[in-house]
């Protein structure tokens, strides 16, 4: 295997702390939400840094996949991850939820090409077994 690059960030606290990345260009306070929201507006959490990752490699997989299917055309595309933190007598788990707005395409071929970025999205791999994720096509009515 061959690495392409490698990032790093470093926590101190935990869930109510800080989150620093070792360019500097991710400096984030860290805090657990309540049921009402965020404690500190400004800050973040583990679950939406993971979906800010999600829905940026999973986009990239379906570039890359319409790439290879020969769809020149994604249009004005964008994928939404929603990630959840949940809790059931076994402790905690997440689950993720990928939205794939696909304006271009017809429900067969957005199916299609959601489903083949799924087998190869290095996120969807990591996750795999692992935590659900739904994957819902998003198309204009």
């Amino acid at each position: 295997m061959k690495t392409i690059f490698e990032s790093q960030a470093t926590n101190t606290g935990g869930r109510a702390g800080h989150v620093r990345t070792e360019d500097g260009v991710l400096d984030l306070d860290i805090s657990m939400p309540n049921q009402s929201g965020k404690i500190d507006p400004k800050s973040t959490n583990p679950e939406e840094l993971f979906a800010a990752a999600y829905a940026s490699c999973f986009a990239g997989s379906l570039q890359a996949v319409a790439k290879e299917q020969g769809v020149d055309d994604l249009g004005d595309f964008n994928v939404t991850a929603s990630i959840s933190l949940n809790k059931e007598e076994d402790g905690l788990f997440l689950e993720a939820t990928l939205d794939s707005y696909l304006p271009t395409l017809d429900k067969k071929k957005g199916e299609e090409l959601i489903n083949a970025a799924h087998e190869v999205c290095p996120y969807s791999k990591a996750t795999r077994d692992n935590i659900t994720v739904h994957l819902n096509l998003m198309l204009d009515e």
